[in-house]
């Protein structure tokens, strides 16, 4: 009983002994004499105590300088102490830095934050010099504030995924502040930004939806034209598939986490990844950028209109319009996809059992949608055996040594005559259809016919080779025996 009472007493001991020790440890005269002024200095003494900075038991003289130990003006903003008083705004990131650029430092307030923060800020486009050369466009105090800093993950933090966007906002939606570093910026980022579907959920207090940060990185942010920026074009699928292939993420949207992986393997994806040709379109090209939405069904087609404006138009004009509009299917999705779009290649169209078309018609007797698709594939595939056909014949004629340069060169048009009519398929029309490869068939049968004629010409000049050939040995022969007999006359 004895020792049970000893080890509480010694246990409430040590705590005591603890307090005192940290309340010594936390003496900070600075704040104690500036919590009972009444004037503008008061405000920040009374927001210090709910620092994060105040929890890490660092006093004021931590960044002003000075000793925070005595009670005595003189000594404490004494110069020796090294007091600096308010830090000018062009190098107060330098107050920051001298604890957050050192990891040992960092360590001795347990904290895991990296140390290379400053580094990535003053490489990037807000550490450029201000209007005014008042400094960096932004520092660190500037999004963290001052004396009421939190912790990143505190919901009252400027930086907090919830409050982030107010906080970007405040300079990314003032038109006579952006005027005066990067005029062609729109200032109207935040309010796109509220109608989205990462908007609408960040305004609901979710704190796991994309917010600025999310996409533009938060001190290294570059211009979207710099290859180093997260926003770059080959950057930005990543940058998406950092939320979107989190599964268990998604999973609480009810949302795939495939995306990327599809994306990756597609034309788009290819051309822009492996082929680096930020002309072909990434995750923002359809989704959109700060008013990022799923397309809905009515507006595919125009999204992807905007590049393939030509298909578009046919498929307006074509009877799957209509018939897609009363079954709500998406438009070109349908026989595309969205995400993992593959080269487009002539069995896609026709009755064979990989074509799109067998998705939605059948071989009954009165689908006409049947019937067109199967005489659509059998003119383009006549047209390119034709022109395999024809190839071969102008091959041989130019392994003849026969001129048929002209010919050559109309093959080509029968070629961009092809690539017209496999746009032409998005009318489902069969005339329109006949209309753009019927002329692919006259020039075809044109130069066939010239490649024929010149093989023929080869041959012709051959046997008149020949022929010649004979002729003039038996004159020679005969004007022989011709010498010789005058020859045994003499």
């Amino acid at each position: 009983m004895l020792k049970i009472l000893y080890k509480i007493v010694l246990f409430f001991l040590v705590a005591a002994f603890s307090s005192l020790v940290f309340a010594q440890s936390n003496t900070d005269e600075c704040l104690s004499c500036h919590q009972e002024l009444d004037d503008e200095l008061l405000l920040p003494a009374k927001n210090y105590v709910n620092d994060i900075h105040y929890k890490k038991n660092i006093t004021c003289a931590g960044c002003h300088g000075g000793d925070a130990t005595t009670d005595d003006d003189e000594i404490a903003m004494s110069e020796e102490k090294g007091f600096i008083g308010v830090p000018d705004r062009t190098v107060r990131y330098k107050v920051c830095i001298n604890c957050h650029s050192d990891e040992q430092e960092m360590k001795r307030y347990g904290s895991n934050l990296q140390v290379d923060q400053y580094k990535k800020l003053e490489n990037s486009v807000h550490f450029q010099p201000s209007i005014n050369n008042q400094g960096p466009i932004a520092d660190c105090v500037t999004c963290h504030s001052v004396h009421n800093i939190k912790s990143v993950d505190d919901p009252q933090s400027k930086v907090y995924p919830t409050k982030v966007v107010e906080l970007c906002g405040s300079c990314h939606s003032s038109a006579n502040f952006m005027k005066n570093y990067n005029s062609s910026l729109p200032v109207d980022q935040v309010i796109k930004y509220k109608t989205s579907k990462h908007g609408m959920l960040n305004a609901q207090g979710d704190p796991n939806v994309a917010e600025c940060v999310s996409c533009h990185g938060s001190h290294d942010i570059y211009s979207v034209n710099d290859s180093r920026s997260h926003v770059y074009a080959t950057n930005i699928p990543e940058v998406c598939a950092n939320c979107h292939s989190d599964s268990k993420l998604m999973s609480n949207y009810g949302l795939p986490s495939d995306q990327y992986e599809s994306y990756v393997n597609s034309v788009h994806g290819m051309a822009l990844l492996e082929k680096e040709d930020i002309s072909a379109p990434s995750c923002n090209d359809c989704h959109g950028n700060h008013g990022a939405v799923p397309p809905g069904v009515e507006s595919i087609s125009k999204v992807c209109g905007s590049c393939h404006v030509l298909n578009m138009e046919l498929f307006e004009k074509s009877p799957h319009q209509k018939a897609f509009d009363e079954n709500d299917f998406p438009e070109c999705e349908t026989c595309h996809g969205n995400h993992q779009i593959r080269y487009v290649t002539d069995n896609m169209v026709g009755t064979q059992e990989s074509a799109v078309c067998m998705d939605c018609h059948s071989n009954e007797k009165d689908d006409k949608g049947y019937l067109v698709a199967g005489e659509m594939k059998l003119l383009i595939d006549s047209l390119k055996h034709e022109d395999k056909e024809t190839k071969e014949i102008l091959s041989d004629a130019t392994q003849k040594g026969m001129d048929i340069s002209d010919a050559e060169f109309l093959l080509k048009d029968v070629r961009q005559v092809l690539i017209q009519t496999r746009t032409s398929i998005h009318t489902f029309n069969l005339d329109k259809f006949k209309e753009s490869i019927n002329p692919g068939f006259e020039m075809i049968s044109k130069v066939k016919q010239e490649g024929i004629s010149a093989v023929d010409d080869y041959y012709f000049r051959r046997l008149g080779l020949g022929i010649s050939t004979i002729i003039v040995t038996f004159l020679v022969i005969g004007l022989y025996f011709k010498i010789r007999k005058m020859e045994n006359k003499t």
